[in-house]
Parts: C-alpha cells; sequence; structure tokens
C-alpha cells in the first residue's frame, strides 16, 4: 500500500462520521495537486462530449481557516457595485454607502426633557393658564417668575432658566409653584444641537443599518438612504430524491435545503432572487449556470464524485476557475467555490443539511460579506462545558448551546442531521483532535441567536 493509500484508508477508519459525498471526496483527494494556487477547471474532450466523471486535476483539500480567507477575498473586486437610493422602509439589514451626515441640528430648537413647568427666574412662580405642548408653534417667552405647563418634546418659550418636573413641584393655595428640592439652571433643557451640529457625520460608510440606525436617519431628516445593494443569490437544489410535500417515502426524502437556505441567506444579508430545483440532470445544470445573472449561485449536492454528481464536471465544461475544491472541515468536506464569471460565483454545497449549513458559513457567508461591504464579526471564544470530538486531521464545526460563560455542544451533529443545529446559538469551530473540557472554542455565530430571523445585525 502507498503512503498516500495508507493515509486515505486511515482518514476513512477515523471518520466515524462521514457520508458518502464526503467518503468520495477523501479518497479522491489523493488525485489532486498540493495546496496552492487556483486552478481552471480542464475544458471538455474533442467533440464536446460531457466529461463528467474523468479523471480531472483537483486541489488537496484547503484548510478551514484558509478557504474562509479565500472567500472573503475572491469578492473584492467584484464588490465595488454602484450604491442604490432605498427608502427607509427598505434599508434594515444593507450597509450604508456613503457617511450619514445630519441634515439639521438634533434637536432642531430647545426642547423639554421632561413633562413640568418651564419655569423663569427663582421660584415661587405664577403659573399661565395654557400649557405648552409639542409639535405646537413657538410658545410666548416667559417673565421672571412666570411658569408654564410644558410637555416633553415641546419648544422651550424664550427666557426660560429651566424646566421643573411634575414630581419636583408643588401649588400652595394661592396657585403659586414651588419647587420640592433644588434646581440647576438649565435643568431638563435639551438644547439645540445638543446631540450633532448639521453636516455632523454621524456614521461612517460600511454601517450596517440596524433599527437604530434607522431611527437616527429619521431623526437626521432622512427619507432615502444610500446603500450597498444586496448581493443577488439564486439557489439551485440537485437531486432526484427529493420532495417538496408530504413524508418520505419509496427511498424518497424531503428536501430540507430549499426552504431553509433562502432565508439564511437572507439574514447574510442576500437578495434571493429564485430556488430552482434541477433534479439529477447535468443539462439544466449546464442551462441554468450559463443562464444565471445573479452574483453568486448556490447549489446543494452534487459536488462528490458520484455517478450523477454534475457540479465539478459542468464547471470543467464552463472553464470556471475552481478557488477552493474540498474543505478540511467536517461535516462538509466536498464543498467547492468557483469563479463562473467576471464577476459571479459558484458555492457548491454538500446535499446532506448538516454539511451544507457548514458550507454556507465556510464560504458563503464570508463571500456574501465582502460582496455586501458588512463589517466582519470580531472572533470571540468560550469554553466548553464537555468534551468535543474531533477529527483527526481536519477542523469540525460542531452545534452548541450558549449557557452562561460556557459553550455547551449538542448530540445530533452528524452530517445529515439537522436536530442538533436547529437548538443551536452558535457553532463551535473545534480543532482537529478534538476540545477537552474547558478549552477556548472559537464560535461561529448563527444570525437569528443574536438578531432575529429576517436579518443579521452582527
Amino acid at each position: 500500500m502507498t503512503a498516500r493509500a495508507a493515509r486515505t484508508a486511515e482518514d476513512a477508519e477515523d471518520a466515524d462520521d462521514l457520508d458518502v459525498e464526503e467518503v468520495l471526496a477523501l479518497v479522491k483527494e489523493g488525485n489532486g495537486h498540493t495546496a496552492g494556487d487556483h486552478v481552471t477547471a480542464s475544458a471538455p474532450q474533442a467533440g464536446g462530449h460531457d466529461a463528467s466523471h474523468q479523471s480531472a486535476p483537483r486541489h488537496r483539500a484547503t484548510p478551514w481557516p484558509e478557504a474562509r480567507a479565500i472567500a472573503a477575498r475572491s469578492a473584492t473586486r467584484s464588490a465595488h457595485r454602484a450604491p442604490v437610493s432605498v427608502t427607509l422602509d427598505d434599508a434594515l439589514g444593507l450597509t450604508l454607502a456613503a457617511p450619514l451626515t445630519a441634515l439639521t441640528d438634533l434637536p432642531s430648537f430647545d426642547t423639554s426633557a421632561m413633562d413640568g413647568w418651564a419655569v423663569a427666574g427663582p421660584g415661587p412662580w405664577a403659573v399661565r393658564n395654557e400649557g405648552v405642548l409639542a409639535g405646537h408653534a413657538e410658545p410666548e417667552p416667559l417673565t421672571d417668575g412666570e411658569a408654564v405647563r410644558i410637555a416633553t418634546g415641546a419648544r422651550i418659550p424664550l427666557d426660560t432658566t429651566a424646566v421643573l418636573r411634575s414630581e419636583h413641584g408643588r401649588a400652595d393655595d394661592k396657585g403659586h409653584l414651588h419647587p420640592t428640592r433644588e434646581m440647576a439652571h438649565g435643568q431638563d433643557i435639551r438644547p439645540r444641537g445638543q446631540e450633532c451640529r448639521s453636516g455632523d457625520q454621524l456614521l461612517p460608510a460600511g454601517t450596517l443599518v440596524t433599527p437604530a440606525v434607522l431611527g437616527l436617519a429619521a431623526a437626521a431628516g432622512y427619507d432615502t438612504l444610500a446603500a450597498v445593494p444586496r448581493p443577488r443569490v439564486e439557489v439551485l437544489v440537485l437531486g432526484d430524491e427529493l420532495l417538496t410535500e408530504g413524508k418520505p417515502h419509496d427511498g424518497m426524502i424531503r428536501d430540507a435545503l430549499g426552504p431553509m437556505l433562502p432565508p439564511w441567506l437572507h439574514a447574510l444579508g442576500a437578495e434571493v432572487t429564485g430556488v430552482r430545483r434541477l433534479g439529477d440532470d447535468a443539462k439544466a445544470l449546464h442551462k441554468a449556470l450559463t443562464t444565471s445573472k445573479a452574483d453568486l449561485i448556490v447549489t446543494t449536492g452534487g459536488t462528490a464524485s458520484g455517478p450523477v454528481d454534475h457540479v465539478h464536471p459542468t464547471l470543467q465544461r464552463l472553464g470556471a476557475e475552481l478557488l477552493v475544491d474540498g474543505v478540511k472541515v467536517r461535516p462538509g468536506h466536498p464543498m467547492l467555490l468557483a469563479r463562473t464569471k467576471e464577476n459571479q460565483h459558484l458555492v457548491g454545497l454538500p446535499g446532506n443539511p448538516l454539511a451544507a449549513v457548514s458550507g454556507l458559513l465556510t464560504l458563503a457567508e464570508p463571500l456574501l460579506r465582502t460582496l455586501a461591504a458588512r463589517p466582519a464579526p470580531e472572533p470571540y471564544t468560550l469554553p466548553l462545558r464537555d468534551e468535543a470530538h474531533g477529527h483527526p486531521h481536519d477542523t469540525r464545526l460542531i452545534p452548541v448551546v450558549l449557557r452562561g460563560d460556557h459553550a455547551v455542544p449538542l448530540h445530533y451533529n452528524g452530517p445529515a442531521m439537522l436536530r442538533g443545529i436547529a437548538a443551536a446559538d452558535a457553532l463551535a469551530v473545534v480543532p482537529p483532535g478534538g476540545a477537552r473540557p474547558g478549552e477556548e472554542a472559537e464560535l461561529l455565530d448563527l444570525p437569528w441567536a443574536a438578531a432575529g430571523i429576517g436579518v443579521c445585525f452582527t
């Protein structure tokens, strides 16, 4: 047995959680180049025949951190897209393409910070009959010894020295107002321009638009924002064995990725333009890839070397540039990243659900983050409460829940399982060989764990 064959056999024995696609990819791994420069997939053979299952040059699997870095860098030349003008209603989750500059002073006039009385000079004060409400025109000036009822947010009358809170004032039997505690000059008055002056930069370009950013933009006078457009993503679901409704039967299984991927991609900043189910059809896949106008195409399944795995052969036929061809991560080893056109990429996800999630977070998330000009999340770690079993040679991603200052590994974390990830707050990055209880592990947050299903703000 050659050293290469021995290593492959050893890997297969050690990796008891591998699925069929991963085993096939592991066996094929020995046919590739050493890790290094990108490789353009070979062209079809003479006569135009689909070289579906000819041996083709393949990479060795890329280490997991390197694969993520390649995915982030690969989109840099496509990232400088023309900004779009969007209404505040449509801006949530986008990235500012220009600084947010105040269009007015905030506040734009002196306002009351509390319900109470606007007073002039030292008390006691004679109280006017009429009050001052928010949204009304500028009230009459006060004179020394005079007070007027005022609502929070209302314009302060000229010559007001302070606002006396409702709970800090009392009236005597002659109707004069007295303070019940000491007052300071300017108390509970928000002066014009306290938060910003017109022309001040409030937020830089590249800021993610959160609900708070929308509120600030509205307060500063904006109706629309200049934003980086969402990357357009098309999802191609491959596999003849997939059902779109009902219970599994007769060797058929439900498609879990068709319902799961679009909202997840949206949470990663993408606009999903379509979900198409192509089955195991090489011609349909070729046509879909050549006609797609998306910035990113995401395929599910068909990334290994089985008899109906058409992704690699189709990319070869197109002359696509393979940037990542297999990643040293479990689950999800046979994922891939290719540049299909100058400004278009393809992420090939394995067909098993948790393996597809691994591919989504390894390759699609960094690429989409670059295209959407989103800030990279700050990496963080937590100690593991329990032991996390690892792969002998590869990184492993396992679902965890966060409990206090620990991450707790979950069961049901095989490549085909979604039960663990459905209950998870994050994925723990487990190094080769595993991690002991108490050992720090890097965590990848799941969008909904921090920010809600609709959009990820982190």
